[in-house]
């Protein structure tokens, strides 16, 4: 039996959180930490919640074509997006790290023009399937 997905706001401690740990990978490659974000946040709770709807891993979102279009949409005029997402049973920490040891996850992290961070999750209708999402982006 299915339940309903749970879909998670993120609160400015999570956001902070995931953005230290974000800045300790970033800080290891000498570049500047990222600032957090809860318009990003935001942007990312709302496509993890999308993807858990949908019960599927896609940047492409239901209505949207990928990040840009969602941190548009949401006021934030972006130069540049980037982002990782990820399915699976994953608590915060560990999705971060999985994240900061793949190719190319730790490729968007790494990108030197980046200023801003947010990350969200939803729950899955299984109730163990935890869908992430973390938006990186520069200011136009």
């Amino acid at each position: 039996m299915r339940g309903e997905v749970t879909c998670l706001g993120t609160t400015a401690e999570m956001n902070g959180a995931a953005v230290q740990s974000t800045n300790a990978t970033r800080g290891r490659g000498g570049l500047p930490p990222l600032r957090p974000s809860m318009v990003l946040a935001e942007v990312a709770a709302g496509h993890a919640c999308d993807m858990a709807k949908r019960g599927r891993m896609s940047h492409r979102g239901n209505t949207t074509s990928g990040p840009g279009d969602r941190v548009k949409a949401r006021g934030y005029r972006p130069s540049m997006t980037a982002e990782n997402i990820a399915a699976g049973p994953y608590e915060r920490d560990q999705v971060l790290r999985i994240w900061a040891g793949s190719g190319g996850h730790i490729d968007n992290i790494m990108i030197p023009q980046l200023r801003d961070f947010g990350i969200g999750q939803a729950i899955g209708s299984d109730g163990k399937t935890h869908y992430w999402s973390a938006v990186y982006a520069a200011p136009g």
